[in-house]
């Protein structure tokens, strides 16, 4: 994903809980985009080369070059290629201030043939580089209309999903809720709005150094109310834990989350020579870290953004560890 820096942050405290294990993937209701039917099969077909049983290897934004021909395979540290995850959209993009939209036709494309034809991996998900209430065109302190924001972000994120390269199959769409630093590319705001109010969505020019996190709360329950309700996907976040209470503090009402979904990153860590085993890094001290209250032994624990992530570069990309057993 986008290079972060550091953060604040919480969802929706009350998104309902979904059943641990979804077989088959329809049509969103109506109000939201069509996505094609997929049928969710036994990890079994071909190894994962991830540990335990139930997780595999992913990767998600630029490309990472995929290996094989089908069934294919993970770059760099080998097992079965077992997901993509790609922007759908950015806030930036939409406001028409240049931001990039990242994803790889390539890589998309590969774990949905791993899903469809090798029954492996998750297949296809995506994520919305969202925007704090600090960059709304309509900013003016209040939670309403910050939770009006989330819901005009929901709202094209839902459009967007018509125009993915490729079908998103997988039934989370995460909110990437994160302060991308000095990332023109991405964003005019390093902090995407979420620590400060800007003079206009793509001025980049700060009018005021502060954004309740109350305000910010508001800005993703608006997000996550409005995609549950309009389409049968569940809400979920990417983030990291300093990122996280930098945004949304460390109140229970602001920044717990307990029933939402997570993909969560370890900052720099760009080694790839230690590969994941059940949410730690194999010979090491390093764990996947998850936040707004939640460890990796929550049901709602998903991703692990484990090298690549921070704006970190360990020669390939951004390489994830997938959960699968626990996909709504």
């Amino acid at each position: 994903m986008a290079p972060a820096a550091r953060r604040k942050g919480t969802l929706a405290v009350g998104l309902a809980a979904v059943s641990a294990i979804a077989v088959v993937l329809g049509l969103v209701t109506a109000g939201g985009p069509a996505v094609a039917a997929t049928t969710r099969h036994p990890a079994a077909a071909i190894s994962s080369g991830d540990a335990p049983r139930g997780f595999w290897y992913g990767t998600d934004s630029s490309r990472v070059a995929t290996q094989g021909r089908g069934p294919f395979r993970e770059p760099a540290i080998g097992g079965a290629y077992g997901g993509y995850i790609g922007m759908i959209g950015n806030w930036a993009s939409w406001q028409r201030c240049g931001g990039a939209v990242v994803w790889s036709a390539a890589d998309s494309a590969r774990a949905r043939s791993n899903f469809v034809t090798y029954h492996a991996g998750i297949g296809v998900g995506g994520y919305w580089f969202m925007a704090g209430p600090g960059v709304d065109p309509h900013y003016n302190g209040t939670t309403k209309e910050a939770t009006a924001w989330g819901v005009a972000q929901a709202r094209q994120a839902l459009a967007d999903l018509h125009h993915t390269p490729t079908p998103v199959n997988y039934p989370v769409i995460f909110m990437d809720i994160e302060l991308p630093g000095d990332a023109p590319s991405y964003t005019p705001a390093p902090d995407n709005g979420w620590d400060a109010v800007y003079t206009s969505a793509c001025s980049g020019q700060v009018e005021q150094s502060h954004v309740s996190p109350s305000v910010d709360r508001a800005d993703l329950n608006g997000f996550a109310d409005y995609l549950t309700s309009h389409s049968s996907y569940q809400a979920g976040v990417y983030s990291a834990p300093s990122i996280w209470a930098s945004i949304f503090g460390t109140s229970a009402i602001d920044a717990s989350i307990p029933n939402t979904y997570e993909w969560t990153y370890n900052g720099l860590t760009s080694s790839l020579s230690n590969r994941p085993d059940g949410w730690c890094l194999s010979g090491t001290r390093t764990c996947a870290q998850f936040f707004g209250g939640q460890t990796s032994r929550s049901r709602y624990a998903l991703i692990w953004q484990w090298s690549g992530g921070g704006g970190t570069s360990n020669g390939y990309g951004d390489f994830d560890q997938i959960d699968a057993s626990r996909t709504p």
